[in-house]
């Protein structure tokens, strides 16, 4: 290549990379039996649809559907005790041990093949 095409040749565009931006995950609302009461007394009265109603709120419409079926399910006094997901229940509980132990079975029997491997290459 001569100095002529060289000089003929222009320098590419310097492009800065954006910057990356890390994004939040969206936070867990909680929200109060109060509130969950008085939105789906506000549905049921049939003077705004369930979409308007959601997007007022702030809420996914079905979010309400959800609270809906949790006060048909359960009495009004006792729906909506608390926040998040119930207790595990026993069942559950004694699952997850008789996976963690036969987990633990698995980690022995290598370690044991391991040990018996070491002896044999003494």
């Amino acid at each position: 290549m001569s100095k002529k095409d060289a000089m003929k040749k222009k320098p590419k565009p310097v492009v800065a990379a954006a910057p990356a931006v890390a994004i939040a995950p969206p936070l867990r609302m909680t929200y109060t039996k109060e509130f969950k009461l008085a939105a789906l007394a506000r549905m049921g009265d049939g003077l705004q649809s369930s979409t308007a109603l959601a997007m007022e709120l702030g809420i996914r419409r079905n979010q309400l559907y959800k609270w809906a079926a949790l006060y048909d399910v359960a009495a009004p006094a006792g729906s909506f005790k608390g926040p998040g997901r119930p207790p595990a229940a026993p069942e559950e509980e004694s699952s997850r041990l008789r996976r963690e132990l036969a987990t633990a079975k698995e980690e022995l029997a290598i370690l044991k093949k391991f040990h018996a491997y070491l002896a044999r290459s003494k």
